[in-house]
């Protein structure tokens, strides 16, 4: 099973400077992106290792990571539209 890292930077790859800006100068966005990275790894972590964890449970993970994404989405969007 191939297991996929969506690190910001990876499946954003067009926003890596920005990712990186708003990181350094935007507390929600750094704290957005912070708990989309926890969830991303240990979502991956689960997967490698193959970890019994109730469905409920993963997918809801997984949700959540998907609405961060989006949300941290429209904020880089949203910036670079005012750049």
């Amino acid at each position: 099973m191939s297991i996929s890292d969506h690190a910001l930077v990876i499946d954003f790859p067009q926003h890596r400077e920005n990712i990186s800006n708003l990181n350094k100068t935007d507390d929600h966005f750094r704290k957005l992106s912070k708990r989309y990275d926890e969830l991303d790894k240990k979502i991956r972590g689960l997967e490698v290792r193959e970890v019994p964890t109730s469905d409920d449970h993963f997918n809801d993970m997984k949700i959540e990571r998907a609405h961060l994404k989006d949300t941290l989405y429209r904020e880089l969007t949203r910036h670079e539209k005012r750049l």
